[in-house]
């Protein structure tokens, strides 16, 4: 998620670190409930990895993220996994959606993507294989 969007929907959750989610990969699913195309998400993949960024995030505000994920509608559903960081490995929550994987994002919803990453620090190898990924434009 973009940091932008996450002090606006939880503006009571600051930013602990980056890390890497082990062992998993990104990709995109969901094509008929996202508004311009397939939705991120992860799913395990031994020997893949993605970059993520923690937050500190209060019960009020996991209300307000659950509410914008649609965790409640069953768009998305949080599962506990483990992140590698300089500091060592950290338990965290993150959305997982529950839809078969498949579909193209929108090229804007994957410039989002790869826009937050550069802003968090992710490597430049990781944020140009994120901009190179298959999308669909507006039209299609």
């Amino acid at each position: 998620m973009d940091p932008d969007q996450m002090a606006q929907r939880a503006p009571h959750s600051p930013m602990r670190g980056t890390g890497w989610l082990t062992d998993w990969r990104l990709t995109f699913g969901g094509q008929d409930v996202g508004w311009e195309g397939a939705l991120a998400t992860v799913v395990e993949e031994p020997g893949e990895q993605v970059f993520v960024v923690l937050y500190d995030v209060p019960s009020w505000d996991e209300k307000e993220l659950d509410a914008w994920e649609g965790a409640a509608l069953g768009v998305y559903r949080k599962i506990r996994v483990r992140v590698q960081t300089l500091d060592g490995d950290v338990l965290a929550w993150i959305y997982v959606l529950d839809d078969y994987e498949g579909g193209l994002p929108s090229a804007r919803y994957l410039g989002i993507l790869a826009d937050a990453a550069e802003k968090a620090g992710a490597p430049d190898d990781y944020v140009k294989d994120l901009r190179t990924r298959p999308c669909k434009s507006l039209g299609d």
